[in-house]
């Protein structure tokens, strides 16, 4: 009897047991927990603003290595030429030069987007002297909003009357001409050096290249003199080369 008090004296367990579906339902609720992180940070980047869209695009510019969130001092003079933060009377190529000097640290050869923006702080009041310090940065950071590095092309051809005529083949003289030919195309290594003739023909010789052509007639001009000497037998008389040989038979004796 005091062995079943004393069992009656724990407390029950109030809590009520699990459901088979309960597992299911935490785990559906993590993925859900997760998706809603995942889908806080996609829309974190996504709310990239325009001028830090302008500040990786040119801190990749050149290097394949670059991860975009540094800008060296190259990429950062270029962005303001580009951007046309430099005017060249306010700010010119040394006061970027210093301003990035300034911002960056002393033992770093890059700046984050946060420096940059001081930067950009800094040639503001330069920039835009006759505005207050708000309008001035969002002036300048109206200049680099959507902005790309400026590849240059191939420089295109001056169409001149100077330059065509110095650059016209069929007007050149002395050496100059030999190393064209009448097209105008370059002869290259032909046109500038005096090759040695090894065929075999004395220089300016007319018929060069006409021997195969002279053998084959000579062959078919032999064919037929043995032919024409095969009927000249049979009548007594041989042709050489036009000079008729008259053959006289024996006298008895």
């Amino acid at each position: 009897m005091a062995d079943n008090k004393a069992k009656s004296t724990k407390p029950a367990n109030k809590t009520p047991p699990r459901s088979p579906s309960d597992p299911t339902k935490d785990r559906a609720a993590k993925r859900l927990s997760c998706d809603s992180n995942s889908s806080h940070e996609g829309a974190m980047a996504g709310e990239i603003s325009a001028l830090e869209e302008a500040f990786r695009k040119f801190a990749i510019h050149g290097d394949t290595r670059a991860t975009g969130k540094e800008m060296h001092g190259k990429n950062w003079s270029k962005l303001c030429k580009d951007c046309q933060v430099i005017d060249g009377k306010n700010v010119t190529v040394t006061d970027v030069d210093i301003v990035f000097s300034k911002i960056k640290g002393k033992s770093s050869r890059t700046i984050t987007f946060e420096q940059f923006k001081e930067a950009l702080q800094e040639l503001s009041k330069k920039r835009f002297k006759e505005k207050s310090d708000e309008e001035a940065i969002q002036e300048i950071y109206k200049l680099i909003e959507g902005k790309a590095p400026i590849i240059s092309g191939v420089t295109k051809a001056i169409s001149s009357p100077t330059v065509s005529r110095l650059t016209d083949t069929s007007k050149f003289t002395g050496s100059h001409k030999e190393r064209f030919d009448p097209s105008g195309k370059g002869k290259g290594r032909a046109g500038r050096e005096d090759l040695v003739d090894a065929s075999g023909y004395v220089s300016g010789y007319k018929h060069a290249g006409t021997y195969d052509h002279k053998v084959q007639g000579s062959k078919t001009a032999s064919t037929a003199s043995n032919s024409e000497m095969g009927k000249g037998r049979s009548r007594g008389t041989v042709e050489y080369a036009h000079h008729p040989v008259h053959h006289y038979s024996r006298l008895p004796k």
